[in-house]
């Protein structure tokens, strides 16, 4: 939160200084080169906050390329899921805190077309190492969730978000 308060006190500082177009040009790139770093120190104290999670439960996670991490503690099975495939899933979804915010014990199951329906990209991403019948824990740090704005409802804004994941059915 500092970092934002920072970048806009910063916005405006440049802003109010403004006299001309090459000013301004060089003010955007200013204001560019300041979001690009706050983004960085906050997506790396997320990546540390993560890390801490994952120490204190002592999980065996793999991590990828784009930050997700991933733990397989059942494996199943049935067939490796792919995009295209329609993914049949229960879960119970938290945030870093521990806190439930979503489950489909009281909705039953959930279903998606992996690659190309609306739920979070780390999702889609991570449910593409399970096959069915597998169990995993899934984080998905908050560029691959709900980002700067969260879900307007339990979600805030750039929040981890931690699956508790079984893949029950491809279509």
């Amino acid at each position: 939160m500092r970092i934002l308060v920072g970048v806009i006190v910063l916005f405006g500082c440049i802003s109010c200084g403004n006299s001309g177009n090459e000013q301004t040009e060089m003010n955007h790139q200013q204001i560019k080169e300041v979001l690009i770093d706050a983004n960085k120190v906050a997506a790396e104290q997320e990546s540390l906050q993560i890390d801490g999670y994952v120490s204190r439960r002592k999980l065996d996670v793999i991590t990828t390329g784009t930050g997700l991490r991933y733990q397989i503690y059942f494996k199943g099975e049935g067939k490796k899921a792919e995009p295209g495939m329609r993914a049949v899933i229960s879960y119970e979804m938290s945030l870093i805190d521990g806190r439930v915010i979503y489950s489909t014990k009281e909705v039953g199951v959930e279903e998606f077309t992996i690659g190309n329906d609306r739920v979070e990209s780390g999702l889609h991403e991570g449910i593409c190492y399970m096959s069915v019948g597998d169990k995993a824990k899934i984080i998905i740090p908050s560029h691959l969730a709900h980002g700067l704005v969260g879900d307007f409802k339990k979600i805030p804004v750039r929040s981890t978000i931690i699956y508790d994941i079984e893949l029950k059915a491809l279509k």
